[in-house]
C-alpha cells in the first residue's frame, strides 16, 4: 500500500506540481480568487510556531517587496499576528474603542473570509489534513507528511480547474483514522 501511495504522489507532483504557483501579472489583477485555488504553500514548522516566524522562514518572506510578485497597490492581508510591511496589511491588535480601527479590522476580516473558506474546503475534501496520524520522528517522516499535504493541495486545485462543484452541504465519507495517511516510507 505504501509503495502504491508513493507512486501516486510522485505522479501527482510531476504531472501537476505547477498547480501551486504564484499568480502571474494578469491573475494578480484580480483581488480575490473566487475559485479558492491555493497559490502558495509552506509547511514544515511545528504548529506551535508563531505565524510571523513561519512567514519569515518561508520563501515568500524574501519576495514581499518583489515587483515579480506584486504590482503597485497589491499586498497580502494578515491578521494581527503579523507585523505590517510594505506588502503586508494587518489588522490592529488593539482597537481601544477607535471606530476607524474597528471598521478597518472588519474590512480585513471580510477580505480574509475567502482564504479561510478555501482552507475549510481543502480540509473537508481531504480529511487526512485535519489530523495527520503519524509521528514525526525524523526528517524523512516530516518530508513525507509535507509531500502528502502538497498532493492534497494539487488535487484540490485540480478539482477547481475541473470546475468540481463544492457544496457546504456535501458530507464526505468518514475514513478510519488508521487509514488516513499510512506509515511513512
Amino acid at each position: 500500500m505504501v509503495n502504491y501511495t508513493n507512486r501516486v504522489m510522485t505522479a501527482l507532483e510531476s504531472a501537476m506540481g505547477h498547480e501551486i504557483a504564484w499568480p502571474d501579472r494578469q491573475e494578480r489583477a484580480v483581488i480575490c480568487d473566487q475559485n479558492k485555488r491555493v497559490i502558495y504553500f509552506f509547511a514544515g514548522m511545528p504548529g506551535s510556531c508563531h505565524d510571523l516566524t513561519c512567514l519569515r522562514r518561508s520563501s515568500l518572506w524574501g519576495r514581499l517587496g518583489s515587483a515579480q510578485f506584486f504590482d503597485n497597490g497589491q499586498y497580502l492581508l494578515g491578521d494581527s499576528g503579523y507585523i505590517p510591511l510594505d506588502r503586508l496589511v494587518c489588522s490592529y491588535k488593539r482597537t481601544a474603542g477607535d471606530m476607524d480601527k474597528v471598521d478597518f479590522n472588519t474590512c480585513v476580516a471580510h477580505a480574509r473570509v475567502g482564504n479561510e473558506h478555501c482552507i475549510g474546503i481543502l480540509k473537508a475534501r481531504w480529511h487526512s489534513l485535519k489530523e495527520i496520524m503519524t509521528q514525526l520522528r525524523n526528517p524523512a517522516e516530516n518530508a513525507y507528511v509535507i509531500r502528502w499535504m502538497r498532493c492534497c493541495i494539487i488535487l484540490h486545485n485540480f478539482l477547481i480547474w475541473r470546475r468540481d462543484e463544492w457544496s457546504e452541504d456535501d458530507h464526505p465519507i468518514e475514513v478510519e483514522r488508521d487509514d488516513d495517511l499510512g506509515p511513512p516510507p
